[in-house]
C-alpha cells in the first residue's frame, strides 16, 4: 500500500472515502461500475476485491474456512478477514448482498462497526 510521508488529516481520509463512495452509488449499471473499478483499482486490487466478494455469500451459507479455500483457492487467512468484518465490520457486505440477491439481513450482520471505528482501525494501523 502507498505510504505518504505525512498521513492526511482524518477529516481528509473521510471525505475522500465519501466522495468515492457517492460516485458508485451514482453509477447505475454494472457495466459503468466495472468500468470505474478497472480505472480506480490496479489489478492486482481487483484481484483481491473480487476474491473476498467471491467467499462472501459462501460465508453467509456457513461453508467452513478450508472448503471455501479449496473451491475458489482464495487464501485461508482471506476467508477468515472476510468473516471477521462479516461480523464486526461497518455492514457493507451485508447491505451490497442484500441488494444483489434480495436477501434479508444474515445473522452475521446483527454486530455492526460505524465508519468512525473502521476510521479508528484505520488510524491505529498506520501509526
Amino acid at each position: 500500500m502507498k505510504q505518504r510521508p505525512q498521513p492526511l488529516p482524518e477529516k481528509d481520509i473521510e471525505a475522500a472515502i465519501d466522495g468515492l463512495a457517492r460516485a458508485f452509488a451514482a453509477l447505475t449499471r454494472p457495466s459503468d461500475v466495472r468500468a470505474f473499478l478497472e480505472d480506480v483499482c490496479t489489478p492486482a486490487e481487483l484481484e483481491s476485491i473480487s476474491d473476498r466478494w467471491k467467499v462472501v455469500p459462501l460465508l453467509l451459507d456457513g461453508v467452513p474456512y478450508r472448503e471455501i479455500h479449496d473451491r475458489t483457492g482464495v487464501s485461508v487467512t482471506t476467508v477468515g478477514r472476510v468473516a471477521r468484518t462479516l461480523e464486526r465490520g461497518a455492514g457493507g457486505y451485508d447491505a451490497a448482498k442484500r441488494a444483489v440477491s434480495g436477501l434479508v439481513p444474515s445473522k452475521q450482520a446483527s454486530s455492526k462497526r460505524s465508519p468512525s471505528k473502521r476510521s479508528q482501525r484505520h488510524s491505529r494501523a498506520s501509526h
